[in-house]
């Protein structure tokens, strides 16, 4: 099982600075609108590859009155051991870590996580994994964490960009190497477009390499789309019935073919658009209402959240089945949009399925949950409960 046992903020939002050490299953925060619950996920959600759950600046996050920079540091245990890793110790950004504790064969040993800025540089993220300096990127090999946002409400409705960005989090647990296609696809895209913006100056030779590299990596991420959406949706489409909406699932867009071809062929209407009008940068992610055949746009409010809720929950069972581990999710103020009913259905899906970590202005909003690593959260600090 992936858990956290140790997270440790330092001038992160509303913290100066915080230490959480939850448990394996619930970690349940409790506090008024404003104290800084939804800050501890977001600071769980930065230890993944992204800008985050809030997809804000990494200027935003550090503390308004603080020194400038910021730091979030966590334990990873346990984790299943690969072969051939050189274990190393060391410091991780946002707080001191201790050395990491050799690997065994037999299948366990600690992970020390750590990402944030300095004050000179504080649009400049850096992630360190045992203390050693690595990109953004490689923290998808230790950890896959799914999150659910009041704001992801209106996904449904939202524009197409963000839902490709949720089905990239879906792909992202499922195929860590996500990150680095997309990383590449969107360096190629950008140069090209700056290229063709400028087409006097254009070296031919140039667009056709960067369109050749766009064609790579573009087939490799709707590739990795596609097996994400079609193992989705084929298990929504075997499973029961729980109280849960069950969703249809589909990519619309993008293009299909030769997209390196299709590149070249478009430089003119691309120059004048000032973008690529073909490649999976257009894909969206349809979804349905699979008992009502209703696109989820045109659903009530309480089905779009229904269908949202059970894409998360099948995908963190579709995790934990391919990657043998469960992800860690951040639900954000979820039980207190379900009816009691369905928040218990709720709880009792989630119990013993990993690590959970949960927000509510009430702990009344948590009964029925049998055990859990409770905090209560105020003015920038945290406490046991």
């Amino acid at each position: 099982m992936t858990a956290f046992s140790r997270l440790a903020l330092t001038d992160f939002r509303n913290y100066p600075a915080a230490l959480v050490e939850p448990g394996t299953g619930f970690v349940l925060l409790s506090g008024d609108n404003g104290a800084g619950k939804t800050n501890v996920l977001e600071a769980v959600s930065l230890l993944t590859p992204g800008r985050g759950l809030r997809g804000a600046a990494l200027s935003d996050m550090a503390r308004s009155d603080g020194p400038g920079g910021f730091g979030v540091a966590a334990t990873l245990n346990p984790r299943p051991f690969r072969g051939g890793e050189e274990p190393r110790s060391g410091e991780g950004a946002g707080g001191s870590l201790s050395p990491a504790t050799v690997p065994t064969q037999s299948g366990v040993g600690e992970i020390y996580l750590g990402t944030g800025t300095l004050a000179a540089a504080p649009d400049r993220r850096q992630v360190r994994i045992n203390g050693a300096s690595t990109s953004v990127n490689a923290l998808a090999e230790w950890l896959s964490v799914l999150w659910l946002t009041p704001a992801m409400d209106r996904l449904f409705t939202d524009s197409a960009g963000a839902r490709r960005r949720f089905l990239d989090r879906l792909v992202l647990a499922l195929e860590p190497g996500h990150a680095h296609h997309a990383a590449r696809y969107e360096a190629a895209m950008r140069a090209r477009n700056k290229l063709l913006a400028e087409p006097d100056a254009a070296d031919p030779a140039w667009l056709a390499a960067l369109e050749a590299g766009m064609a790579e990596h573009g087939a490799v991420l709707a590739e990795a789309r596609a097996r994400t959406v079609e193992a989705l949706d084929a298990r929504f489409a075997d499973s029961p019935d729980d109280g849960f909406a069950r969703a249809s699932l589909a990519i619309e867009g993008g293009s299909e073919g030769d997209l390196a071809r299709t590149l070249r062929a478009d430089r003119g209407r691309d120059a004048a658009a000032g973008r690529a009008t073909h490649g999976p940068h257009r894909h969206d992610l349809a979804v349905t209402h699979r008992a009502t055949a209703q696109p989820a746009s045109r659903c009530s409010t309480g089905e779009q959240k229904a269908l949202l809720l059970g894409i998360v929950l099948g995908h963190a069972d579709l995790v934990a089945e391919q990657r043998g581990a469960a992800p860690i999710l951040l639900l954000d103020e979820v039980a207190a949009h379900l009816d009691p009913g369905r928040r218990a259905g709720l709880f009792a899906r989630l119990q013993g399925r990993g690590q959970v970590w949960m927000t509510a202005t009430e702990p009344a909003l948590f009964e029925g949950i049998a055990s859990a690593t409770h905090y209560a959260v105020a003015g920038g600090q945290i406490h046991p409960r």
